[in-house]
Protein backbone atom coordinates (compact mmCIF):
# COMPACT_ATOMS: atom_id res chain seq x y z
CA UNK A 1 0.00 0.00 0.00
CA UNK A 2 1.48 3.03 -1.58
CA UNK A 3 0.62 6.74 0.47
CA UNK A 4 1.17 10.36 -0.89
CA UNK A 5 0.54 12.71 1.52
CA UNK A 6 -0.25 16.66 0.13
CA UNK A 7 0.40 18.29 3.60
CA UNK A 8 2.47 22.10 3.51
CA UNK A 9 3.08 21.81 7.07
CA UNK A 10 6.20 20.17 7.49
CA UNK A 11 6.14 19.24 10.63
CA UNK A 12 2.79 17.51 10.32
CA UNK A 13 3.99 15.77 7.16
CA UNK A 14 6.55 14.53 8.56
CA UNK A 15 4.76 13.16 11.44
CA UNK A 16 2.22 11.27 9.36
CA UNK A 17 5.14 9.68 7.40
CA UNK A 18 7.09 8.32 10.26
CA UNK A 19 3.49 7.01 11.53
CA UNK A 20 2.41 5.31 8.38
CA UNK A 21 6.10 3.61 7.95
CA UNK A 22 5.90 2.33 10.96
CA UNK A 23 2.49 1.20 10.15
CA UNK A 24 4.16 -0.99 7.19
CA UNK A 25 3.01 1.91 4.64
CA UNK A 26 5.04 3.18 1.81
CA UNK A 27 4.86 6.69 2.07
CA UNK A 28 5.87 9.72 0.43
CA UNK A 29 5.21 13.59 0.81
CA UNK A 30 4.57 16.66 -1.13
CA UNK A 31 3.38 20.12 -0.09
CA UNK A 32 1.73 21.26 -3.16
CA UNK A 33 -1.15 19.73 -5.51
CA UNK A 34 1.10 20.56 -8.43
CA UNK A 35 3.41 18.19 -6.94
CA UNK A 36 0.67 15.69 -6.26
CA UNK A 37 0.10 15.74 -9.93
CA UNK A 38 3.42 15.07 -10.81
CA UNK A 39 3.68 11.94 -8.54
CA UNK A 40 0.60 10.25 -9.36
CA UNK A 41 1.95 10.79 -13.12
CA UNK A 42 5.58 8.55 -12.14
CA UNK A 43 3.78 6.80 -9.31
CA UNK A 44 0.94 4.20 -8.84
CA UNK A 45 -0.42 5.90 -5.75
CA UNK A 46 -3.46 3.89 -3.46
CA UNK A 47 -4.22 6.24 -0.75
CA UNK A 48 -3.90 10.07 -0.82
CA UNK A 49 -3.87 12.11 2.24
CA UNK A 50 -4.89 15.73 1.68
CA UNK A 51 -5.03 18.94 3.78
CA UNK A 52 -6.92 21.59 2.03
CA UNK A 53 -5.60 24.63 2.69
CA UNK A 54 -2.49 24.03 0.10
CA UNK A 55 -0.64 27.08 -1.74
CA UNK A 56 -1.52 27.83 -4.91
CA UNK A 57 -4.26 25.00 -5.98
CA UNK A 58 -6.28 24.15 -3.07
CA UNK A 59 -7.30 20.78 -1.71
CA UNK A 60 -10.89 20.92 -3.13
CA UNK A 61 -9.85 22.42 -6.53
CA UNK A 62 -7.53 19.38 -6.74
CA UNK A 63 -9.59 16.73 -6.07
CA UNK A 64 -11.95 17.88 -8.22
CA UNK A 65 -10.10 18.17 -11.05
CA UNK A 66 -8.71 14.39 -9.82
CA UNK A 67 -12.04 13.00 -10.02
CA UNK A 68 -13.17 14.61 -13.03
CA UNK A 69 -10.09 13.19 -15.12
CA UNK A 70 -10.61 9.79 -14.21
CA UNK A 71 -8.29 9.15 -11.11
CA UNK A 72 -9.89 6.37 -8.93
CA UNK A 73 -6.91 6.91 -5.70
CA UNK A 74 -8.70 6.86 -2.01
CA UNK A 75 -8.48 10.30 -0.44
CA UNK A 76 -8.61 11.38 3.01
CA UNK A 77 -9.30 14.92 3.56
CA UNK A 78 -6.98 15.65 6.70
CA UNK A 79 -7.73 19.63 7.66
CA UNK A 80 -8.88 21.95 9.80
CA UNK A 81 -11.74 23.06 8.08
CA UNK A 82 -14.73 21.02 10.57
CA UNK A 83 -17.81 22.85 9.54
CA UNK A 84 -20.74 21.01 8.48
CA UNK A 85 -20.84 22.57 4.40
CA UNK A 86 -16.99 21.94 4.67
CA UNK A 87 -17.50 18.24 5.23
CA UNK A 88 -19.87 17.67 2.61
CA UNK A 89 -18.45 19.53 0.23
CA UNK A 90 -15.57 17.60 0.59
CA UNK A 91 -17.12 14.20 0.07
CA UNK A 92 -19.81 15.31 -3.08
CA UNK A 93 -16.44 16.53 -4.47
CA UNK A 94 -15.08 12.76 -4.10
CA UNK A 95 -13.30 12.33 -0.78
CA UNK A 96 -13.18 8.91 0.49
CA UNK A 97 -13.54 9.90 4.27
CA UNK A 98 -13.08 13.25 5.75
CA UNK A 99 -10.73 13.85 9.41
CA UNK A 100 -10.66 16.95 10.89
CA UNK A 101 -7.58 18.85 12.67
CA UNK A 102 -6.80 18.06 15.63
CA UNK A 103 -6.58 14.46 15.26
CA UNK A 104 -5.83 11.11 17.44
CA UNK A 105 -2.83 9.23 15.83
CA UNK A 106 -5.00 6.10 16.42
CA UNK A 107 -7.97 7.30 15.23
CA UNK A 108 -5.80 8.29 11.54
CA UNK A 109 -4.56 4.67 11.49
CA UNK A 110 -7.64 3.32 12.15
CA UNK A 111 -9.30 5.36 8.94
CA UNK A 112 -6.33 4.28 7.21
CA UNK A 113 -6.59 0.91 7.60
CA UNK A 114 -10.41 0.74 7.17
CA UNK A 115 -10.36 2.31 3.62
CA UNK A 116 -7.32 -0.16 2.85
CA UNK A 117 -9.74 -2.93 2.88
CA UNK A 118 -12.67 -0.69 1.19
CA UNK A 119 -10.16 0.11 -1.77
CA UNK A 120 -9.64 -3.92 -1.65
CA UNK A 121 -13.64 -4.93 -1.70
CA UNK A 122 -13.44 -5.40 -5.40
CA UNK A 123 -10.43 -8.26 -4.78
CA UNK A 124 -10.14 -10.97 -2.28
CA UNK A 125 -8.25 -9.99 0.67
CA UNK A 126 -6.26 -12.77 1.03
CA UNK A 127 -4.21 -13.97 -1.78
CA UNK A 128 -3.34 -17.42 -2.14
CA UNK A 129 -0.44 -19.03 -4.10
CA UNK A 130 0.23 -23.03 -3.31
CA UNK A 131 0.29 -23.42 0.77
CA UNK A 132 1.45 -19.49 1.02
CA UNK A 133 -1.58 -17.36 2.32
CA UNK A 134 -1.13 -13.31 1.99
CA UNK A 135 -3.74 -11.41 4.04
CA UNK A 136 -3.98 -8.19 2.63
CA UNK A 137 -5.71 -6.57 6.03
CA UNK A 138 -3.94 -7.73 8.27
CA UNK A 139 -0.39 -7.52 6.80
CA UNK A 140 0.53 -10.78 7.67
CA UNK A 141 1.69 -13.94 5.56
CA UNK A 142 1.37 -17.64 6.21
CA UNK A 143 2.53 -20.69 5.51
CA UNK A 144 0.73 -24.30 5.86
CA UNK A 145 -0.82 -22.34 8.23
CA UNK A 146 2.65 -21.17 10.08
CA UNK A 147 3.10 -17.68 10.05
CA UNK A 148 6.09 -16.29 8.20
CA UNK A 149 8.63 -14.08 10.09
CA UNK A 150 8.85 -11.35 7.74
CA UNK A 151 10.08 -7.71 8.20
CA UNK A 152 8.35 -4.83 6.86
CA UNK A 153 10.48 -4.66 3.66
CA UNK A 154 10.15 -8.29 3.63
CA UNK A 155 6.83 -8.58 3.65
CA UNK A 156 6.21 -5.56 1.49
CA UNK A 157 8.08 -7.03 -1.02
CA UNK A 158 6.29 -10.21 -1.14
CA UNK A 159 2.48 -8.68 -1.32
CA UNK A 160 4.23 -7.30 -4.33
CA UNK A 161 4.98 -9.94 -5.93
CA UNK A 162 2.44 -12.30 -5.35
CA UNK A 163 0.29 -8.98 -6.80
CA UNK A 164 1.35 -9.91 -9.72
CA UNK A 165 2.33 -13.49 -10.17
CA UNK A 166 3.00 -14.19 -14.04
CA UNK A 167 4.27 -10.72 -14.79
CA UNK A 168 8.24 -10.41 -14.86
CA UNK A 169 8.60 -7.56 -12.57
CA UNK A 170 11.59 -5.77 -12.85
CA UNK A 171 14.00 -4.10 -10.24
CA UNK A 172 12.73 -0.56 -10.51
CA UNK A 173 9.35 -1.28 -10.55
CA UNK A 174 9.84 -3.04 -7.30
CA UNK A 175 11.88 -0.14 -5.97
CA UNK A 176 8.78 1.98 -7.08
CA UNK A 177 6.58 -0.30 -4.73
CA UNK A 178 8.54 -0.65 -1.76
CA UNK A 179 10.51 2.01 -1.01
CA UNK A 180 9.74 5.71 -1.06
CA UNK A 181 11.66 8.32 -2.66
CA UNK A 182 13.79 9.14 -0.22
CA UNK A 183 15.15 5.72 0.64
CA UNK A 184 17.83 4.50 -1.74
CA UNK A 185 17.26 0.89 -2.40
CA UNK A 186 20.10 0.05 -5.02
CA UNK A 187 19.91 -2.87 -7.25
CA UNK A 188 22.06 -4.96 -4.75
CA UNK A 189 19.74 -4.62 -2.14
CA UNK A 190 16.86 -5.62 -3.95
CA UNK A 191 18.44 -8.73 -4.69
CA UNK A 192 19.44 -9.69 -1.01
CA UNK A 193 15.68 -9.06 0.13
CA UNK A 194 14.76 -11.48 -3.09
CA UNK A 195 17.51 -14.19 -1.36
CA UNK A 196 16.33 -13.43 2.24
CA UNK A 197 12.69 -14.15 0.89
CA UNK A 198 13.29 -17.40 -1.46
CA UNK A 199 14.91 -18.77 1.92
CA UNK A 200 12.06 -18.74 3.77
CA UNK A 201 9.74 -19.58 0.46
CA UNK A 202 11.73 -22.22 -1.11
CA UNK A 203 11.75 -25.07 1.85
CA UNK A 204 7.76 -25.19 0.81
CA UNK A 205 7.89 -25.55 -2.87
CA UNK A 206 7.27 -21.63 -3.39
CA UNK A 207 9.93 -20.32 -6.58
CA UNK A 208 10.90 -16.88 -6.98
CA UNK A 209 12.77 -16.97 -10.84
CA UNK A 210 15.59 -14.62 -12.03
CA UNK A 211 15.17 -13.76 -15.50
CA UNK A 212 18.33 -12.21 -16.52
CA UNK A 213 17.90 -8.61 -17.67
CA UNK A 214 13.70 -8.55 -16.92
CA UNK A 215 13.38 -9.15 -13.18
CA UNK A 216 11.55 -11.48 -11.53
CA UNK A 217 8.71 -14.01 -11.53
CA UNK A 218 6.89 -16.00 -9.14
CA UNK A 219 7.10 -19.69 -10.38
CA UNK A 220 3.12 -20.73 -11.06
CA UNK A 221 2.58 -23.63 -8.28
CA UNK A 222 3.13 -26.57 -8.96
CA UNK A 223 1.85 -29.54 -6.18
CA UNK A 224 4.58 -32.54 -6.19
CA UNK A 225 2.56 -34.89 -4.19
CA UNK A 226 1.23 -37.90 -6.44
Amino acid sequence: MRVLIVEDDKVLAHGLTETLRRAGYVVDAVPTAEQADAALRVTEIDLVILDIGLPGVDGFTWLKRLRARGGEQTVMVLTARDALNDRVHGLTVGADDYLAKPFAPEELMARVSALTRRGRAIRSNVIEHGPLAVDLARKRATVHGKALDLSQREYALLEFLFSNVDAIVGKDRISGAIASWDEQLSPNAIEVQISRLRGKLEPSGIKIRTVRGLGYLVEPWKDEKP
